[in-house]
């Protein structure tokens, strides 16, 4: 008797393990979008250094917000504005997508694009500490050389041979190293610059 209750729990927690993992199954959706929104949602899953995939998902699997996008509603746009774009996204996402948009008889683009909106402040937040890495990477631009010049004259100095001029060098390039890594940072963020 033991044997088949256990045998049910089982059953029943690899029938949720099986749902859990279908949820999570990578599809493809096409939606029409703003040459905005799509800039929006590119720019943000780079600059945070996240897939596309789990920044679509965390935006638009939020089924309380969905459902205020959805009653709120009123209009949407000329289609000819729109760009038609596919993502990659979870299963689970795109099957809550469509029952609220089936349920409030609101386009499913329409959600979608809204969804993307409310990611604008952090974009906003995104590009004020750009601002402030551009002005970081000019101080370190500026600390680099000055290092340079100084492991110039140690090696005048004291000769490529002196333990001094040997650990003055191995600081300066993990200097230049990281200072390569903030530049490549704050180019990719400059795409935020025009947004």
């Amino acid at each position: 008797m033991k044997n088949k209750g256990n045998t049910m729990i089982h059953l029943e927690y690899l029938q949720k393990s099986t749902a859990t993992l279908r949820g999570r199954q990578s599809v493809r959706a096409t939606f029409k979008l703003t040459e905005r929104s799509i800039d929006a949602l590119s720019i943000l899953a780079c600059q945070l250094g996240i897939k596309q995939k789990t920044l679509f998902d965390q935006v638009v699997d939020d089924s309380e917000s969905l459902r205020v996008i959805a009653k709120e509603f009123e209009a949407f746009g000329a289609a000819s504005q729109r760009i038609a774009k596919t993502y990659v996204i979870s299963r689970k996402t795109l099957e809550n997508l469509d029952r609220i948009a089936d349920r409030y008889k609101t386009p499913r683009d329409a959600l979608v694009e809204f969804s993307i909106e409310r990611i604008l402040p952090l974009i906003e937040q995104e590009k004020e500490k750009h601002e402030m890495r551009k002005s970081l990477l000019q101080k370190l631009q500026k600390f680099s050389e000055e290092g340079v010049e100084m492991l110039n004259r140690a090696e005048s100095a004291l000769g490529a041979d002196d333990p001094v001029f040997v650990e003055t060098l191995k600081m300066m390039h993990h200097v230049v190293c990281c200072r390569e890594a903030v530049e490549a940072f704050v180019e990719k963020g400059n795409r935020m610059e025009d947004f």
